[in-house]
């Protein structure tokens, strides 16, 4: 079985951390794979959150998650508190891809990274809209920062 490839971009725009919860930890006693999507969840509404957005309103557009992917490598454990990282990138007419990197912030090692393909949608109309030029430049403004 061929394995899922993330060429993850080379700068991150965006860092917090999450603490592992009993609830994000599966029967095997690590972290569990239905937890990953909802931290790099939580980690792009903090993202979004930081600048005055959320999810239901980007310069009035909402968006939704068209795909995803993650790709393991380590394990996390209960308390261990996750560094996930987040950038932007991939533009297109009406969505992008937001990229993360979860990271045990005390050993540094690497225990996930993803991508989740983001359209711009109108719930109103029930139609994808283009991707407001307002949050293109935003990223591109922390893209050049430091």
């Amino acid at each position: 079985m061929s394995r899922i490839k993330i060429d993850l971009p080379d700068k991150f725009i965006f860092a917090t951390e999450i603490p592992l919860r009993i609830s994000d930890i599966n029967y095997g006693g690590h972290l569990g794979n239905d937890s990953v999507l909802s931290i790099f969840q939580e980690t792009r509404i903090r993202f979004l959150k930081k600048f005055g957005y959320s999810e239901i309103n980007i310069e009035g557009s909402s968006i939704i998650m068209t795909d995803a992917a993650v790709h393991y490598k380590s394990q996390g454990y209960y308390g261990d508190i996750l560094l996930v990282e987040l950038t932007v990138d991939d533009f297109q007419k009406v969505g992008c891809d937001f990229y993360y990197r979860a990271s045990n912030k005390t050993t540094g090692k690497i225990v996930a990274i993803g991508k989740t393909g983001i359209a711009f949608f109108n719930y109103e109309s029930n139609k994808l809209t283009s991707v407001p030029e307002k949050f293109i430049q935003l990223i591109q403004t922390l893209k050049n920062q430091k």
